[in-house]
């Protein structure tokens, strides 16, 4: 497997009248995401994957812009669906995110199934990584979320599905690296560098 990084959006700027997905970075997660860019080793990787959602794709812009690559945005690597309920405040939606990961084989109030979620973000890395860079398998970038990143981390390290293995209550904006003989192990803030 080509070398990657999966890093997840910052801060986000809450907006109950938006759609989740629609929601851009809050000026903390702006600032988070230019000091990560200015501080972090990510010379080796020679391309940018994001994910469809705003959030994802202003994140994957502004890393861009500080390291001079480009950005792709790919289908099927979005956050899981939960638009079955919407915005929810934030002790509600704690409760909902523990619910998804304790039951992933069940639909919690219609959000999408963690197990499916969770197929569906290892199809997208691996074909993406598949397809190499120009198929050169140059290691790459990715750019998403905490909840189908965390499912990713659990499958890459063989770990159960678990909320034990969410990132850190941050507000976003970790990361893991995985690739050709290395299993991700746990979520690094977006101050450790990468």
């Amino acid at each position: 497997m080509t070398d990657f990084l999966y890093l997840t959006h910052p801060q986000v700027a809450v907006d109950p009248a938006v759609p989740v997905p629609r929601w851009g970075l809050s000026e903390v997660g702006r600032a988070r995401t230019r000091a990560f860019a200015a501080r972090a080793d990510l010379s080796p990787y020679r391309g940018i994957v994001s994910s469809t959602e705003e959030k994802a794709k202003e994140t994957a812009a502004l890393l861009a812009a500080a390291l001079g690559l480009p950005v792709e945005v790919r289908e099927r690597m979005e956050e899981n669906d939960r638009s079955a309920t919407g915005y929810l405040p934030e002790v509600q939606f704690q409760q909902m995110a523990d619910a998804f990961f304790a039951r992933p084989h069940e639909s919690v109030a219609g959000w999408e199934r963690a197990q499916v979620a969770q197929a569906r973000i290892v199809d997208a890395v691996t074909r993406t990584l598949a397809e190499g860079r120009d198929h050169q398998r140059l290691p790459v970038l990715f750019v998403g979320h905490g909840g189908v990143g965390t499912l990713l981390l659990c499958h890459l390290a063989g770990y159960p599905i678990s909320r034990i293995h969410d990132q850190p209550p941050v507000g976003g904006g970790c990361w893991f690296r995985a690739g050709a003989g290395q299993r991700p192990d746990r979520w690094r803030t977006m101050e450790e560098g990468a």
